[in-house]
Order: C-alpha cells, then sequence, then structure tokens
C-alpha cells in the first residue's frame, strides 16, 4: 500500500537537517547551541554572556539545534519514521501541533529534573518522542484485560511509560562522560504524545465526519 505524502513531516526533516548543514559548515555549532538551545538556568536570570533567543522560545528553538553527525543522523530517521505514521493518521495541521507541543512538554520535564543546569538542552529527540509516544498507541497492541477498553487503554498507556522509561534510564547511566543525553526530556515528551493522542485521533474523526 502506498502511503500518502507526509508534508509535514518531510518539511521538518529538510528544515532541521538544513540548519543543522549550515552550521556544520559555517562552523558555528557551539555558539549555536548556546544561542538556540534550552538553558533552565536562564529562566531564574542566568545569562550565558552570549546574545540568545527569548527564553519562551527556546524549547521550539533547540529542536533545530544538533550536534555531531550521529545525533542529526538518528533523529531525521525517527522523525521520518514515526512522523510519517502519525500525520497520516492525524493529518498535518495536528501533527505539528502534536510536535510542538512535545517540544515545550519536553522541555518543561527537563527543566523541572534540571532547573538549575546551564547546559544547553539541544536536538529534537524530546519533540520525537511525543511523536514515538503517539506511534506507540496507535500501532501498538491494545492488552485485553478487561472487558472495559478504557482501562485496557489506560493500562497500555502505563506500561508503554514504565517500559519508555526504564529505557531511558537505563541508557542515562550507561552514557558517556562527555554525553548529556536529556533522559527527563525524553521521558516527558513520550508520555506526552502517549496522553494526548486518542484526543487529538478522536477531535481530528470529529471534526473530518461531523458535516456527514
Amino acid at each position: 500500500m502506498r502511503l500518502p505524502p507526509a508534508r509535514a513531516t518531510t518539511v521538518l526533516v529538510i528544515l532541521t537537517s538544513g540548519v543543522w548543514l549550515t552550521t556544520f559548515l559555517l562552523k558555528i555549532q557551539d555558539l549555536w547551541a548556546i544561542k538556540a538551545g534550552f538553558i533552565p538556568a536562564r529562566l531564574h536570570g542566568w545569562a550565558s554572556g552570549v546574545p540568545s533567543l527569548p527564553f519562551w522560545i527556546t524549547p521550539l528553538s533547540a529542536t533545530f539545534a544538533h550536534g555531531g553527525l550521529m545525533h542529526i543522523a538518528f533523529n531525521m530517521v525517527m522523525l521520518a519514521f514515526c512522523g510519517r505514521y502519525v500525520e497520516m493518521i492525524i493529518g498535518s495541521r495536528k501533527f505539528l501541533w502534536l510536535y510542538v507541543i512535545g517540544a515545550y512538554s519536553s522541555a518543561f520535564f527537563q527543566y523541572l529534573f534540571y532547573p538549575n543546569s546551564q547546559d544547553p538542552m539541544i536536538g529534537a529527540s524530546g519533540a520525537i518522542s511525543t511523536l514515538f509516544g503517539a506511534y506507540a498507541v496507535l500501532f501498538g497492541q491494545e492488552p485485553q484485560i478487561f472487558a472495559s477498553r478504557w482501562f485496557n487503554q489506560v493500562v497500555q498507556i502505563l506500561w508503554l511509560a514504565a517500559a519508555w522509561s526504564i529505557l531511558q534510564i537505563l541508557i542515562g547511566f550507561s552514557e558517556s562522560p562527555g554525553l548529556m543525553l536529556a533522559t527527563a526530556a525524553h521521558i516527558g515528551g513520550f508520555i506526552t504524545g502517549l496522553i494526548l493522542i486518542r484526543p487529538m485521533l478522536h477531535f481530528h474523526y470529529y471534526n473530518k465526519f461531523k458535516k456527514y
């Protein structure tokens, strides 16, 4: 079966990759990370000394800042894969809303656990984790434990959230000293996708078919 074109996903991949390539060629990746990255300590008045984007937009701008080639490549593969299927189900507009909400949600969770951190959180992995959470609910096998489907859906969300959280924590423990992994952001983004995708799905099809 040929899937419909995922325009929003394609645009995001092209824009994000283009920004990374530009900063790489200009050799300003570290500077861009400080300017565009989400730095929790800025909320308390800390300043890096480098003119940066307004703090309120950095959860989103951070998704356009990446480190090395492996960082951008892995994130774009995940974005292209999960994004395509999620966008196919809920449409381009709601897909973009989910992505933006995921970016802010993951930044919030990162701030919640590291409110005084002066390290810039960069990368689209928090927002992509939201898409991955949505994908897991949409295409995962719903458990058949209770007679009520609602209870089964709750169990599915709790199970997926627990499994993803444990995985991210284990990866965080195994990371090298020179690698900063936004574990809290990944967990927060994933949980956001788990919670939001069904309401967005219902809203999407309600609006689509209510005229009939």
